[in-house]
């Protein structure tokens, strides 16, 4: 796949304009642009998006490929005036896409992880999920069945997400004069934010006047609350991803007869019981006692978040020369570290046997890669031991979870 490589740069890059991002941000006294547990949330799942990807990405290539090859309405050939009509196109398909992202529950359940973030920086872009991504690949396919030869589609679709990478901060105000044209993070702010007269505007990525000719614009006035409506209670990592699912599941159940329960997958998400939510987080997430506190030992959620960063830049550099058991192995032990780290932000004392996990991932790998996987009970037997022997679990949570107030 021709675009790994270059991918590989993409994480190191957001981090990059991150830090530059921050240190401005310290300049200027604007401290409230960043929140220590929601930065670390969602660099995590930015994190988990560029990985799976990496599994799935080359199917989107190819499904590109075969509708192009296969089902094409014109042949287009490359010229600037078919780069300036491509670049249209991919907004308004855009546009649409986003629209029904908020507009139908299924839609809304891959795309809502983009909005829970309660703040609005280059981080906030990186909120990000795989589902998110399978669904709009639905809606790009419409490019190169128009007649867009899908690598003009690939390299358009790469200069997209570049630009509105770049609308997700609070460092630059309005610039009333582009608003007419392009989206500024003025305007993509609107988007973000949860004050009612704020809801549903600004789907545009790059452009503006799709909004303005659907009706849909929204310039900004009062500053935005950025965030959902009902926002979530956790950071935890699976259920970021995955509620909207259970609340979806769980008014399907509630609805009698054919048409609620298809309203309950693609109706609005305007409709969705209010209840759903409060009632699912009791049954599956941990009360905290003190919402106002938080994990003092910072370093060890930097450590894995950056030790997740390195060990995905070098797989993505060299994803395609690794085997089968190279690449799931990463992948199990990035995702399990991600998790890790949302359960270290909820305080969640199992996270304990998180940690036993992968180093028993770790060892198995090792023991399978010198053709010993026969001895796999070694560590296994080792750790036991050592529990039994330290009762390391408790000097883990002395340690690893002490909290400090976090106001």
């Amino acid at each position: 796949m021709e675009h790994i490589n270059f991918l590989a740069f993409a994480m190191p890059a957001f981090f990059l304009f991150l830090f530059l991002e921050y240190k401005l941000a310290q300049r200027r006294k604007r401290p409230e642009i960043f929140n220590y547990e929601s930065s670390v949330s969602n660099i995590s799942i930015g994190i988990a998006e560029r990985l799976i990807n990496l599994f799935v990405a080359a199917s989107f290539y190819q499904l590109y490929y075969l509708i192009y090859d296969n089902y094409r309405f014109f042949d287009i050939s490359n010229s600037v005036l078919v780069w300036i009509a491509l670049i249209l196109a991919t907004d308004f398909v855009w546009y649409w896409y986003h629209r029904l992202g908020h507009e139908v529950n299924f839609f809304w359940a891959a795309h809502i992880v983009h909005h829970h973030s309660e703040e609005f920086n280059f981080t906030a872009a990186a909120r990000i999920t795989t589902f998110q991504a399978v669904i709009r690949t639905g809606f790009w396919c419409v490019l190169p069945l128009i007649g867009f030869h899908p690598s003009m589609v690939i390299t358009m679709l790469i200069v997209h997400g570049a630009y509105s990478f770049f609308t997700h901060t609070q460092l630059v105000g309005r610039i009333k004069w582009l608003e007419y044209v392009f989206v500024t993070p003025s305007v993509h702010g609107v988007h973000h934010a949860s004050d009612e007269k704020y809801l549903d505007k600004n789907y545009g990525d790059m452009f503006t006047f799709w909004d303005r000719l659907f009706g849909t614009f929204q310039e900004e006035e009062e500053k935005p609350k950025y965030g959902l409506t009902h926002p979530l209670k956790t950071y935890s990592f699976l259920w970021q991803h995955f509620h909207y699912y259970f609340e979806i599941y769980e008014l399907w159940k509630r609805s009698t007869g054919f048409k609620a329960k298809w309203k309950a997958v693609f109706g609005s998400p305007a409709h969705m019981d209010q209840d759903i939510r409060p009632t699912l987080e009791k049954r599956f997430l941990q009360d905290k006692a003190n919402p106002h506190q938080r994990l003092r030992f910072k370093n060890y959620l930097y450590i894995q978040l950056g030790l997740s960063t390195l060990l995905l830049t070098v797989f993505t550099y060299c994803f395609e020369g690794l085997n089968v058991s190279d690449k799931i192995f990463v992948l199990l032990l990035i995702l399990v570290t991600l998790v890790n780290c949302g359960a270290l932000l909820e305080q969640r004392r199992w996270i304990y046997y998180l940690e036993y996990l992968r180093i028993f991932m770790v060892t198995t790998y090792f023991l399978y890669e010198e053709n010993l996987l026969s001895f796999f009970f070694i560590p296994l037997a080792i750790m036991i031991f050592a529990e039994q022997l330290f009762s390391l679990s408790k000097h883990y949570q002395e340690v690893v979870l002490q909290l400090e107030t976090s106001e």
